[in-house]
C-alpha cells in the first residue's frame, strides 16, 4: 500500500510539474496579427506591378484595335480568315506572356512580403505570426510596423 502511495505522490509531482513547466513556457510564447490586405496594398512593388499590368492590358488593347482594322481593311476572304487566326495566336501569346510575367512577379513580391514579416517577428521576438483575419481576440498587431518596412 505505501509502494502504491508512493508511485502515486511521485507521479502527481511529475505531472505538477509538467504543467507547471508548460505554463511558463506558454508565458513566452508571444503571438503577433498582420492584417496582410492592407501590407499588400502599401507595398511599392505591388503598386509597380499594378501599373505595369495597366500598361500591358493598353498594349493588348491597342493591338486588338490594329488588328480589328487590318483584318476589316481585307476584302478576300481566305485571307480575312487567315489574318484572324494569325492575330488570334498572337494575342492568346501576348495574353499567356502577360499572365506568367504577372504571376511570376506576384510570386516574387509575395515572398519578398512574407519574409519581411517573418524578420520583423523574429527581431521583435514573436513566436507565431497570424493573419488578423483569422484571429478573434488577441495577438499583437503588428501591421503598421511591417507596412513601413514593406514601402
Amino acid at each position: 500500500m505505501k509502494k502504491s502511495l508512493r508511485t502515486l505522490a511521485v507521479t502527481a509531482l511529475l505531472l505538477g510539474g509538467l504543467t507547471f513547466g508548460s505554463a511558463v513556457k506558454a508565458a513566452d510564447f508571444s503571438v503577433a496579427v498582420v492584417d496582410v490586405p492592407v501590407v499588400v496594398n502599401a507595398s511599392a512593388q505591388v503598386q509597380a506591378l499594378k501599373k505595369d499590368q495597366q500598361a500591358k492590358a493598353q498594349e493588348i488593347v491597342k493591338f486588338i484595335e490594329k488588328a480589328r482594322k487590318d483584318v476589316a481593311s481585307i476584302s478576300d476572304a481566305k485571307k480575312k480568315q487567315a489574318a484572324e487566326e494569325k492575330y488570334n495566336k498572337e494575342l492568346q501569346a501576348k495574353k499567356e506572356k502577360m499572365d506568367t510575367d504577372y504571376a511570376a512577379k506576384l510570386k516574387a513580391i509575395d515572398e519578398s512580403i512574407s519574409a519581411q514579416i517573418a524578420a520583423k517577428a523574429k527581431a521583435d521576438g514573436y513566436n507565431v505570426v497570424l493573419s488578423k483575419g483569422i484571429v478573434l481576440y488577441g495577438g499583437k498587431d503588428i501591421t503598421d510596423e511591417v507596412a513601413k518596412i514593406i514601402k
